[in-house]
């Protein structure tokens, strides 16, 4: 497949125009004209380039990118992972919040699937535009969502458990999603979310909210590999490289 076709594809499909980001969504490296097998990663990192090139990636599409707000200069850290792209000729796609708020291969909307429950709507604002889903669940204890949640994302999450015993509405917000703690509360009886923030314990307490930071890797995995399936119509291939981190 030509790369400038999947590329339109993408950046329509994940409607990466609309949002005001610091990352800079989209093709941010340009390698081979062609694609036939395209490598998934959360972060863009020499380890998620090494097990690319290794498989024989033509396309790598991340979460995290490259560039965020600009490139000031071109040493260090980022000379040598552009370096090693451009001399493997990996092309790199980055969908950062486009891919957390989509409604159908987003993260958020992927974890409440996770859960057994469907979206009911959009909350938490962020840069112009609601990336943040909640919705019903069965109900069930927040010890039981939490084991729930270890299983099913293979990750160690962290509880606050300052609300109700019982859970079944939740929201989500992947990520480091603890600034929406707040509005969470007032539509949810739990927030999940990934990175814990120290300023969330303080907030949770004082507002009785339970929140389940369950990893910020892991929560950003679900989005990559539903847009993975999406991508595998086109007739290329596609693989899912783990590379997690201890958050």
């Amino acid at each position: 497949m030509k790369l400038e076709e999947l590329v339109g594809y993408l950046d329509s499909y994940l409607d990466i125009k609309s949002f005001r980001d610091s990352s800079s969504n989209g093709l941010q490296i340009e390698g081979k004209k062609n694609v036939s097998r395209v490598a998934f990663a959360v972060d863009a990192c020499i380890g998620s380039f090494k097990k690319a090139k290794e498989m024989n990636a033509d396309l790598l599409i991340v979460h995290h990118g490259l560039i965020w707000g600009g490139l000031k200069f071109v040493r260090g850290l980022i000379y040598e992972r552009l370096k090693f792209l451009m001399e493997s000729r990996i092309s790199l796609y980055v969908a950062h919040l486009p891919l957390d708020a989509h409604p159908e291969v987003g993260n958020n909307v992927q974890i409440l699937k996770l859960l057994g429950a469907e979206p009911e709507s959009f909350f938490a604002e962020y840069e112009g535009k609601k990336i943040g889903v909640y919705g019903r669940i069965k109900e069930q204890r927040m010890t039981s969502l939490e084991n729930e949640l270890e299983m099913k994302l293979k990750t160690k999450v962290r509880a606050l458990r300052f609300g109700q015993n019982k859970v079944k509405r939740i929201s989500v917000v992947s990520g480091s999603g603890a600034f929406a703690i707040e509005e969470a509360s007032e539509i949810s009886d739990c927030l999940i979310t990934g990175e814990y923030r120290h300023e969330a314990y303080h907030a949770a307490k004082e507002l009785e909210f339970n929140v389940i930071f369950a990893g910020h890797y892991a929560t950003e995995t679900l989005g990559l590999k539903a847009l993975m399936e999406k991508v595998s119509t086109f007739g290329v291939e596609t693989i899912f490289i783990n590379n997690p981190t201890p958050w």
